[in-house]
């Protein structure tokens, strides 16, 4: 097996804990669920991966990923699942 090589960290401890991998996030066509979505966002935000290169493999625009930290500071995965998007969006 051959690991491309990056710039960053393979791996990150999270604080609960957990370890996140780069082969831990999810694939580009990926379809979106809560749980990547916060993947995505603890990668970003824990250095495994840059936000630029974030948005550019996802095709995310800087609202939509700001959006996904909001929820995920505020709400956790709750607040990322579309279900609950009138639930936690605020007035």
């Amino acid at each position: 097996m051959f690991v491309k090589k990056t710039s960053g960290p393979r791996i990150v401890t999270l604080a609960d804990g957990r370890i996140l991998s780069v082969a831990d996030l999810p694939p580009p066509d990926t379809r979106w669920v809560a749980n990547r979505k916060q993947t995505v966002v603890l990668a970003v935000t824990h250095g495994l991966i840059a936000r630029e290169e974030a948005l550019r493999r996802y095709g995310l625009s800087d609202e939509e990923f700001d959006g996904w930290c909001r929820a995920v500071a505020r709400h956790g995965t709750a607040g990322l699942k579309v279900a609950s998007v009138q639930k936690y969006r605020q007035l």
